[in-house]
C-alpha cells in the first residue's frame, strides 16, 4: 500500500517498531520522486502514537490519509490467554489505532479534511477459534470506524478494509496447504498487491460518498 500511494504521487510515512524495515520501504518509495519518512514507534502506545503525529506534522504540515495497519495475534486457546497477552493484543489492534484515528480525525477536521482507512480482519466477522481477543479487538475497530465517520463528517471519511488470508510475511509460518488454498470462493490466499486497489479507491475522490463502510477483501471467505 505504501508503494502504491508513493507511485501515485503521495508523500509517505512508514511507521512501525523496526526502523530498519521502515527505512527499506521508505527508500523504495523515494524512487518515485516523492518524500518518504521512516518512523520507529509502537502502535499500541498512545505516547508513541502522539509522537508520530507530531513528527509528521512537523515534517509535512498535515495528514491527508491515515492507514491503521497494525496487528498481531499469537494463536492461543482462550482459557490460556494471560492478562499480559490480552492487553498486548487489544492495545495494538484497537487502543493504539483509536488514538491515531481520533487525533488524526481532529487534525483533518480542523484543516482541509482527509480520510482514514482502518485495516480490520475477517476474524472480526466470522468464528475464529484460538484468536478470540484479536477478533474482538478488530470488531471494536469496525465499530470505531462507523462512529468516527459520523463524528467527524463531512470533512473526514472513515472506512474499514477487512482482509482475509494474505501471502505476506506471516505466511512463512503457514503449512504449504494454507499457502495454496483457503476456504473461500476463490479458493486461495490473496497476493499483497490485491489489497492495493481497495485502499486506493477509499483514499481517492472516487469514494467521496463512501464513509462508515466496511469492504471485505477476502476472496469470498465462508
Amino acid at each position: 500500500m505504501a508503494l502504491a500511494f508513493a507511485e501515485r504521487g503521495a508523500d509517505v510515512v512508514i511507521a512501525s517498531r523496526k526502523l530498519d524495515a521502515c527505512e527499506l520501504v521508505a527508500n523504495e518509495c523515494r524512487t518515485f520522486g516523492n518524500r518518504a519518512m521512516a518512523f520507529a514507534m509502537h502502535a499500541g502506545r498512545w505516547t508513541e502514537c502522539d509522537a508520530l503525529l507530531e513528527a509528521v506534522h512537523s515534517t509535512f504540515g498535515r495528514v491527508d490519509i491515515l492507514i491503521n495497519n497494525a496487528g498481531m495475534s499469537p494463536a492461543c486457546p482462550s482459557h490460556e490467554v494471560s492478562e499480559t497477552l490480552f492487553d498486548a493484543v487489544t492495545n495494538l489492534n484497537f487502543k493504539g489505532p483509536f488514538r491515531l484515528a481520533s487525533k488524526s480525525a481532529q487534525l483533518m477536521n480542523e484543516g482541509d479534511g482527509g480520510c482514514i482507512i482502518n485495516i480490520s480482519s475477517s476474524g472480526s466477522l466470522m468464528p475464529t477459534p484460538g484468536i478470540v481477543p484479536y477478533g474482538a479487538a478488530k470488531a471494536a475497530l469496525n465499530a470505531m470506524s462507523v462512529s468516527l465517520a459520523a463524528e467527524y463528517a463531512p470533512k473526514v471519511r472513515v472506512n474499514t478494509i477487512s482482509p482475509g488470508p494474505f501471502l505476506t510475511d506471516i505466511a512463512k509460518a503457514w503449512t504449504s496447504e494454507m499457502r495454496e488454498s483457503a476456504p473461500s470462493s476463490l479458493g486461495r490466499p490473496g497476493r499483497p498487491e490485491e489489497i492495493v486497489t481497495a485502499a486506493l479507491m477509499l483514499a481517492s475522490p472516487a469514494s467521496s460518498f463512501t464513509t462508515g463502510t466496511l469492504i471485505r477483501v477476502d476472496g469470498g471467505l465462508r
